[in-house]
């Protein structure tokens, strides 16, 4: 997976896209349901507890999807997978109907998932309105800890459906001014040590930004490690 895309919708939805193998469709062996079923309703049964899923992972090691689901009212999920498009829905964590195999990819189509959810404000009593740069903040740091990886984030709702209405007349005539933040760092950590440096308007002891990275595939650890003395505390 290279390109990961969130965007906040005009009705209080969230949907995030992705271009990497898409989750399996097949039915899981014991489960009598798609994959997209399991990982939907089951903990711990994402990527990283399948075998070999991410080198490098800021989710919930596994239960990021199922959880999503169970705090949420509805939940779309599409899958670029083996050739078509399979979409099933979810309303109160439930699926409303099994997996649909649907249109075939098209030739320029990568594979991939695309997720629409719309959080349970019985839950989330406090509110369910995003805040863009609090998500932009986390976005950059997820950019940083995958290296390589083009993150977008867009927010297609208007001032007042975002919480940050200015006040005073609006032009109704006006054209909306929608937020797109993008974010990808091919060094990684390296990057994100000189991004530090530079917020903080700090002044380096040494010009250059020390980093170096192993691993050890036998008994599954990596490291990757990066700093730069400067004169700031």
């Amino acid at each position: 997976m290279r390109r990961w895309q969130a965007t906040l919708l005009p009705d209080g939805g969230v949907r995030v896209v992705d271009d990497g193998r898409g989750i399996p469709v097949d039915e899981v062996p014991g489960e009598g349901v798609s994959g997209v079923e399991t990982v939907m309703t089951k903990l711990h049964a994402g990527g990283k507890f399948g075998g070999g899923g991410y080198a490098v992972s800021g989710g919930l090691h596994g239960v990021g999807i199922s959880v999503v689901n169970a705090l949420s009212t509805r939940v779309d999920i599409e899958v670029r997978r083996q050739g078509f498009h399979w979409t099933q829905t979810y309303i109160d964590q439930k699926p409303t109907a099994r997996l649909a195999k649907g249109e075939p990819m098209g030739e320029d189509e990568s594979t991939g998932t695309s997720v629409t959810f719309w959080a349970d404000p019985e839950i989330f009593t406090e509110t369910t309105v995003y805040d863009f740069d609090t998500l932009a903040n986390r976005f950059r740091e997820m950019a940083f800890l995958n290296k390589g990886l083009k993150l977008s984030l867009t927010d297609l709702r208007e001032p007042d459906q975002a919480g940050d209405e200015v006040a005073g007349e609006s032009d109704d005539n006006a054209e909306p001014k929608h937020q797109t933040v993008t974010y990808q760092y091919n060094d990684g950590i390296k990057d994100y040590v000189d991004y530090l440096v530079k917020s903080r308007k700090a002044t380096p002891v040494e010009p250059d930004v020390i980093d170096f990275e192993a691993e050890d595939l036998k008994i599954g650890i990596s490291a990757e490690i990066a700093m730069q003395w400067t004169t700031a505390y």
